[in-house]
């Protein structure tokens, strides 16, 4: 999962099949403390609450398209969750209870310490 900020709405000309109201946001991808990373993207609103200036978690490639509702719907990014806080503990990103490091979920032991 990454981190976003909601910059801006899209209002697309050709809508595809699946995607009749799915929200299409215009999103500046942060990195972990909450900087500006590459360019604006475009994501499809999963959750179909995030809104302009709001915090976000997304996704890409594959798992955006699994994201969605029908699944594998023509989508590159999708928005997962609105993000309530992020804080960082010894170079380990927090977000919502759950850690992330470089971008991947870890589950209780994966990182090689005891649980």
């Amino acid at each position: 999962m990454y981190l976003g900020r909601v910059i801006g709405t899209v209002v697309p000309a050709v809508i595809h099949e699946g995607l009749e109201g799915v929200p299409m946001l215009w999103v500046q991808p942060l990195d972990k403390r909450g900087e500006e990373e590459d360019a604006p993207i475009v994501c499809a609103d999963g959750t179909r609450m995030a809104g302009p200036g709001e915090l976000i978690y997304w996704e890409a490639s594959r798992e955006a398209a699994l994201a969605l509702d029908p699944w594998f719907v023509p989508v590159d990014h999708a928005i997962i969750g609105i993000v309530d806080g992020v804080e960082i503990v010894d170079g380990v990103e927090i977000v919502d209870g759950v850690e992330i490091v470089d971008g991947v979920e870890i589950a209780d032991g994966e990182d090689g310490e005891e649980p």
